[in-house]
């Protein structure tokens, strides 16, 4: 497992997509998904072995949490709640806020990164896209990086690096086509796993990001008459 430096935490999302830029560059790079019976599951993980291939990543890991789904809470992983349309720009905690996630998520990539002897974790969380999530706030990671000290056999060793905390969304387009990345592998939309729905927030925030950098989302989204 030598050489290994970085666990990069790939949803398949655009953020993680141009995280995952970030980390491979340097090399010594391994990519780890995981799936928590989101809605968009399967899409999201086809979207991540298509980045991984890009990158030549030979260390990856598919993982797991289906008791997330089992917990519930989210509108993500329960059907009986409605997915939001109506924009972002609201006070409060979205519906689409999975309890606790990335706490779940960056503990699987530091174990991982302990086997692996690797020195960081990267996670593509922005504090725009987290709508009122608690778990993408700077301080949430302050705190985990510390209990990430604390709580590792080799106290100190490894970093958690989440390199988009503070950019807009459009930032991160601008920043994925200086850097290259292939946005039309990623996928980002909440509801849909054949043509992107255009209209849940994550869906919004995407295209705005796009239409402010004058360029096309190269995914292909359903017809505005068809959409929910």
């Amino acid at each position: 497992m030598g050489g290994i430096r970085s666990v990069v935490l790939v949803s398949g999302g655009m953020d993680s997509l141009v995280t995952a830029a970030l980390a491979a560059d340097a090399g010594g790079t391994a990519f780890l998904h995981v799936s928590y019976g989101q809605r968009t599951e399967a899409r999201e993980r086809t979207a991540f072995r298509r980045i991984a291939d890009h990158f030549d990543i030979r260390h990856r890991l598919e993982a797991a949490m289906p008791a997330v789904r089992a917990i519930g809470g989210s509108a993500l992983t329960d059907p009986a709640i409605p997915i939001r349309t109506d924009g972002v720009d609201r006070a409060g905690i979205p519906a689409s806020y999975v309890p606790f996630r990335n706490a779940q998520l960056l503990a699987l990539a530091v174990s991982w990164a302990e086997v692996l002897g690797a020195r960081s974790v990267w996670i593509g969380a922005v504090e725009e896209d987290s709508s009122g999530y608690p778990d993408c706030r700077e301080a949430f990671f302050h705190a985990f990086g510390e209990s990430v000290r604390l709580g590792t056999a080799r106290p100190g060793a490894i970093r958690i690096e989440a390199p988009l905390l503070h950019k807009t969304k459009a930032e991160i387009v601008r920043l994925g086509l200086r850097l290259g990345v292939p946005f039309e592998l990623s996928w980002s939309c909440y509801v849909s796993e054949e043509e992107a729905c255009g209209t849940c927030d994550s869906c919004r925030l995407r295209l705005g990001a796009f239409r402010e950098n004058g360029v096309v989302d190269p995914i292909r989204y359903a017809p505005p008459a068809s959409r929910p």
